[in-house]
């Protein structure tokens, strides 16, 4: 499984402490050899780990390299409930030490985990004084965006949040907005099946946002606990100017197009006929195996 493809992660009601992943262009499953759902709840995918939540912790797994890290959520538990959550695992530049920024949108909090002090730190609570809605690195820098479409500069060195003064900022729909990156750009993404696909990309030279008409050469991953961007996914099987969305119910990944939203088509597993019987398959979440967030101390002060 050396490939930069995308990979869907995806398990069955007939043994949910197993996980598999499959491969869209490959038509092809790939079986996991590791334990993961016992007394777990999915979380999300990052940096090529998969991320579950069970009591009192967050249980890193990453079966690619055979690694598997435990975080205690104790401290934070009674804001870090287990469904709603997300969560972004980075390393630190130059160390093997690692940060987790995690929130909630049922409590409206965000909390940052840094192993080099192996205690949670609460930046914001009940939504005060920010509600942050979703979060990437770009350039060893931790970028948050705000219910209010702020963009901010987290900082690891204090609890502060270092909002971007930015012009055109667009008017936010009720649902919620997603902050992507892509070869070193910023975007934040709303979409809605057949409704809405607006995508503007940060300009910091200009410390605007800037629509964009279409993709282009990018396509967009979307799930419910992540979505990413990729350009030139032709390489990887993968079609540009489109949106792949799964929404966890079905195993199904509906493809919209990146100009008018409409839908182009819809793709299946190829080997569901293969399940045990009465057992139901879920395509939970996208993951980009050779992933690897790097944050760097000395970016904000």
């Amino acid at each position: 499984m050396v490939s930069q493809s995308p990979l869907l992660v995806q398990t069955t009601s007939y043994a949910k402490k197993f996980c598999s992943f499959y491969s869209i262009p490959e038509k092809r499953a790939y079986r996991a050899k590791m334990s993961y759902f016992w007394g777990l709840t999915y979380l999300c995918s990052s940096s090529g780990y998969l991320i579950m939540k069970g009591t009192n912790k967050l249980q890193l797994m990453n079966p690619f390299i055979r690694k598997q890290m435990i975080i205690d959520t104790s401290a934070i538990e009674d804001y870090f409930c287990r469904y709603g959550p997300r969560v972004l695992l980075t390393f630190v530049k130059g160390s093997n030490e690692y940060v987790v920024v995690a929130s909630c949108t049922v409590s409206c909090s965000l909390h940052v985990y840094q192993s080099r002090y192996s205690r949670w730190v609460t930046y914001s609570k009940r939504g005060n004084p920010w509600t942050v809605l979703d979060f990437v690195v770009l350039h060893n820098t931790i970028y948050v965006l705000t219910n209010k479409a702020e963009i901010g500069v987290l900082s690891l060195n204090s609890t502060s949040l270092k909002l971007l003064e930015l012009k055109n900022m667009p008017n936010g729909p009720s649902f919620l907005p997603k902050l992507l990156t892509s070869d070193g750009k910023l975007l934040v993404v709303f979409f809605e099946q057949n409704k809405l696909l607006d995508v503007y990309m940060i300009d910091f030279s200009t410390m605007s946002y800037v629509k964009l008409e279409t993709l282009g050469d990018l396509a967009l991953f979307f799930s419910y606990p992540k979505s990413h961007a990729l350009s030139n996914p032709g390489k990887w099987g993968y079609e540009s100017n489109c949106v792949y969305y799964i929404n966890t119910i079905h195993p199904e990944c509906e493809v919209y197009s990146g100009s008018n939203n409409e839908m182009i088509k819809c793709i299946v597993p190829a080997d569901s006929h293969r399940l045990p019987p009465r057992s139901q398959l879920y395509w939970l979440d996208w993951c980009f195996q050779n992933q690897h967030d790097e944050v760097d101390y000395s970016m904000v002060q």
